[in-house]
């Protein structure tokens, strides 16, 4: 599992994040799953002693599935591999909007600026 984790941090713009709305990668052992989904709801699980987040999640399969995973910050942030029912587990959020791909849009918008229409009659 962690060298599977290692080539997708490779591959892969992670957030060091998880906010409400992000798309995370969800990887497990068993059952085999790489699969993305959309983060739905966070709330702190005051029934613990520890800081526990319940996170609500949307996974975006067809059907789409709705799933609630009770983690620890550094779980759902991508800094750890978790279990769950004694399977391995990691999530992370991924980042939609890369700083190599925003380059070219802020050149065409320029360039859309310059351009002027004229209005002819």
């Amino acid at each position: 599992m962690e060298k599977l984790i290692t080539e997708l941090k490779r591959i892969v713009d992670f957030k060091d994040t998880t906010s409400i709305g992000d798309i995370v990668l969800v990887v497990a052992k068993e059952p085999q799953m790489l699969i993305y989904a959309y983060v739905t709801n966070i709330q702190i699980d005051s029934s613990r002693k520890d800081e526990w987040w319940t996170l609500d999640l949307t996974m975006l399969s067809i059907p789409q599935q709705n799933v609630s995973w009770t983690l620890r910050t550094p779980q759902m942030t991508g800094m750890e591999i978790f279990t769950m029912g004694g399977e391995e587990r990691f999530i992370k959020a991924v980042e939609l909007e890369g700083k190599k791909k925003s380059e070219p849009l802020k050149n065409l918008n320029a360039k859309i600026k310059k351009t002027a229409l004229k209005r002819v009659k």
